[in-house]
């Protein structure tokens, strides 16, 4: 049984529109001018179908994702894919990889790792205690909060 990923990942487009960040969780988006786009790019300067970013599972089961340039059948974009300053058809993406669609439309990928949540009952000796002797000020202010 392939374990949960604990990453989450983000794509944060830069175009005519401006800045906006898209959390990634399904398994294909399309990306492109097409305003059925899955990831819509605001740009006289990129194709309808510019590219294809595709979920994929590593044998430990974690996921990433590969961007390829163009649709899933193989017709490539007018102006390509520029990732990290290399032109490539394919990419699998890793954290801060930037991509460039076209003159001002760009994008960065990032890796978050998730915090670890803890599923046991807490710790008996996380605790606090506060005696009154410790509080600073007037008595009459400690529940004023102006």
């Amino acid at each position: 049984m392939a374990a949960k990923s604990n990453h989450n990942y983000l794509f944060i487009i830069e175009d005519d529109k401006g800045r906006r960040e898209f959390p990634l969780k399904e398994s294909v988006y399309s990306i492109g001018r097409d305003p059925d786009s899955d990831i819509r790019l605001i740009s006289q300067f990129v194709s309808r179908r510019h590219a294809t970013l595709v979920r994929l599972e590593r044998e430990d089961g974690s996921y990433y994702y590969r961007i390829v340039d163009g649709n899933l059948k193989g017709k490539p974009s007018a102006n390509g894919l520029l990732i990290n300053g290399r032109k490539v058809p394919s990419h699998d993406l890793e954290d801060e990889d930037e991509i460039v669609f076209g003159p001002q439309v760009s994008a960065k990928y990032f890796v978050l790792k998730r915090d670890s949540v803890p599923t046991g009952p807490p710790d008996e000796f996380d605790i606090t205690l506060i005696s009154p002797g410790m509080m600073v000020g007037d008595p009459d202010d400690w529940n004023s909060f102006e």
